[in-house]
């Protein structure tokens, strides 16, 4: 299959999900009980992509201010934002990651990927000495966005970050 093949293929399933933004993800009873006894996460926002950037701008939809309002959310949530010299220090070192995929396929229009998971460091059962970062729970939203309507991606974040909190509460509601 050529890449233009693929390409098409993944703009033509962005738009099918152009008018109702669709979630995915591994947020089943056994990948919230990866979450069971964390005490705290770090959480990690990636830059979003250039081709959006000064579109977003205007809607205040950073790096920087998703990441504000991502730990806040968790705050309020009670769930304990460490920073990362703490974290560091944390046995298994759950990080909360962030990432927005976007593609500009027409002229002003954005196909957006979300992805919202947690890691934590893993132990292989083939080799117990080694240990990975690995992805314990995730979810993402696929969707589509022209440049007027670029808050329907931090709306979205914000639904999959609730989705995270409800989650590590079903995994910590005994404790």
């Amino acid at each position: 299959m050529s890449m233009r093949t693929v390409i098409v293929f993944v703009i033509a399933c962005c738009c099918i999900v152009a008018l109702k933004p669709a979630a995915y993800g591994l947020d089943t009873e056994l990948t919230q009980r990866t979450m069971s006894g964390i005490q705290g996460i770090n959480v990690v926002v990636e830059e979003l992509q250039p081709n959006i950037q000064k579109y977003a701008q205007r809607f205040n939809l950073t790096k920087e201010q998703l990441q504000k309002e991502v730990e806040e959310r968790l705050r309020k949530a009670g769930i304990r934002v460490m920073p990362r010299d703490e974290w560091l220090k944390t046995p298994g070192r759950p990080v909360l990651y962030v990432n927005i995929n976007t593609h500009e396929y027409e002229k002003y229009w954005y196909a957006f990927n979300i992805a919202v998971s947690l890691g934590q460091i893993a132990t292989l059962e083939a080799d117990p000495k080694l240990k990975t970062l690995a992805s314990t729970w995730d979810i993402s939203m696929t969707g589509v966005a022209n440049i007027g309507t670029l808050n329907t991606i931090r709306s979205n974040v914000e639904m999959l970050v609730d989705r995270f909190i409800q989650a590590y509460r079903s995994a910590n509601q005994k404790r």
